[in-house]
């Protein structure tokens, strides 16, 4: 019997309702959503030309300082609370332990110079202050608070040991040139951390002084200043680095400027509660200059080796370092983990010293691209815990050659017990990456995460395999669950 069109219509618009609404889903262009960034950015108040503001000479930098807090009353105090004055953050909990816990660069390790109790003169020329050469620095005292480190533009000041001007830096003109911190400013510690340029970070190093768009398109096509994003109040600097951190607090983000939604295709939009916008923004690292990925404190000492900075150096051991690097992939939900002094480790395995933290059922982690440093550095074999030893100065490792001594120096300072036997631990950092954001030309295309022997191991995050093929029931979120949008910064 012959259905009349009235009686197979309906069913034939249902059954291309059904099949259209995916395809109008996944390939409709969304209302556009403006993504107005600029009226994100810092408004400055216009700059006071310090030129003439200073007469005389200045023999010492507590001189300068005490200039600057003339005029500045209340700068003094705020530096005081901040992070980058007492390298250490405000005590907080901490998932799976009791009590409360203040870690910070003054306090922690890590797996590349390791630690700076007993080598405070050596590692705090970095620091934001004058004389921080052993256990008693004052960090009330706002006379030995450094102004220039972070406000010279002349781009002639340099700190030496103890965080002391180098002999010979015109403090005076120094002093005239404050401004603003530029790139060079932040970039003089932040750009060399670890010992050296492009050594820690990956996606920090000497070429972001100048880079141009294809090497960081918003420090090279709109000519961003660190601060731009890092943005400050009373001198609070934005950002968190889970190299030393614990909590999420004063977090920074991409969305604090762009809209989390911006994209007109909604396939990608639908993306953003999965992915970082780094993922895909950042496809490389260290496209300038190579970056350290493992560093083999073991065969340090060797006199007769070779010497060369990217390979062997008898003080530190043996490096691999990488240019062009491809991220490795986690889950982040802007935490992690961190290997404190005395916590036991992994004799079988690779102990982690920044685990970031979250997973697939996680509504707030995303898959973050991250470098990951990989070393080997002195534990003690009997307490099975990892020892900090003094490599800078009288005793240290760098003039003696005895590990030894130079543990037992560092069990003294850190009042961790040390047993008198070491050997040598694998372990790895984490280091997200934030900086060389791509032209959004060269951000990644479907095929380089979805295609055959793509860049992500699907299985290692929890997938059953690719979820273009397999879905990711695990990964449906909660209603009304909002994503959390969460950045990273580095020491």
């Amino acid at each position: 019997m012959k259905m009349s069109k009235r009686q197979w219509l309906p069913g034939l618009v249902a059954i291309l309702f059904l099949l259209g609404l995916p395809v109008w889903y996944f390939t409709s262009v969304e209302e556009t959503v403006l993504d107005a960034p600029w009226e994100n950015m810092p408004k400055r108040a216009a700059h006071v030309d310090h030129k003439d503001l200073f007469n005389g000479d200045f023999k010492t930098g507590q001189q300068v300082t005490a200039a600057c807090l003339g005029c500045h009353k209340e700068a003094g105090e705020q530096v005081l609370h901040t992070a980058h004055w007492r390298w250490q953050a405000d005590p907080v909990e901490i998932e799976g332990r009791e009590g409360l816990f203040a870690t910070g660069k003054k306090n922690t390790i890590n797996n590349f110079c390791i630690g700076i109790q007993g080598n405070w003169a050596a590692c705090t020329a970095c620091h934001t202050g004058y004389g921080w050469q052993d256990e008693k620095f004052d960090f009330e005292n706002t006379a030995n608070i450094d102004c220039l480190v972070c406000h010279d533009n002349s781009g002639t000041y340099r700190k030496g040991a103890a965080g002391l001007p180098l002999e010979g830096v015109d403090l005076l003109a120094a002093a005239k040139s404050v401004a603003v911190p530029s790139r060079e400013n932040c970039g003089g510690c932040h750009f060399r951390g670890g010992g050296g340029n492009a050594v820690k970070h990956g996606d920090l190093d000497e070429s972001l002084y100048y880079p141009t768009g294809e090497v960081d398109v918003h420090m090279g096509r709109y000519d961003f200043k660190c601060v731009d994003c890092h943005q400050t109040k009373d001198h609070v600097i934005g950002g968190r680095s889970i190299s030393v951190s614990v909590d999420n607090k004063n977090q920074i983000a991409c969305t604090d400027c762009h809209n989390a939604r911006l994209h007109t295709d909604q396939r990608i939009n639908a993306h953003t509660d999965t992915l970082a916008c780094q993922t895909c923004h950042i496809p490389e690292v260290a496209v300038r200059q190579a970056t350290k990925t493992h560093w083999d404190w073991s065969t340090a000492g060797d006199a007769g080796k070779e010497e060369d900075q990217h390979h062997y150096l008898k003080i530190k051991g043996s490096f691999i370092y990488q240019k062009n690097l491809r991220p490795e992939y986690r889950w982040y939900n802007g935490l992690a983990d961190r290997y404190l002094l005395g916590d036991p480790v992994n004799t079988g395995g690779s102990t982690p010293m920044n685990a970031p933290k979250g997973d697939i059922r996680d509504p707030d982690a995303r898959i973050w691209p991250f470098k990951i440093h990989r070393a080997k550095q002195p534990y003690d074999t009997e307490l099975e815990y990892l020892l900090q030893p003094v490599t800078s100065g009288k005793g240290g490792y760098w003039k003696e050659f005895d590990w030894d001594s130079a543990l037992r120096l560092g069990a003294d300072a850190t009042g961790l017990p040390y047993s008198g036997e070491y050997g040598f631990a694998a372990t790895e950092m984490f280091w997200p990456q934030t900086h060389m954001v791509a032209p959004k030309e060269r951000a990644l295309q479907c095929q380089a995460c979805h295609a055959e022997n793509g860049r992500m191991d699907w299985r290692a995050l929890g997938y059953d395999g690719d979820p273009i093929k397999q879905g990711s029931q695990s990964r449906k979120r909660a209603p009304g669950i909002e994503h959390r949008a969460e950045g990273a910064d580095h020491e």
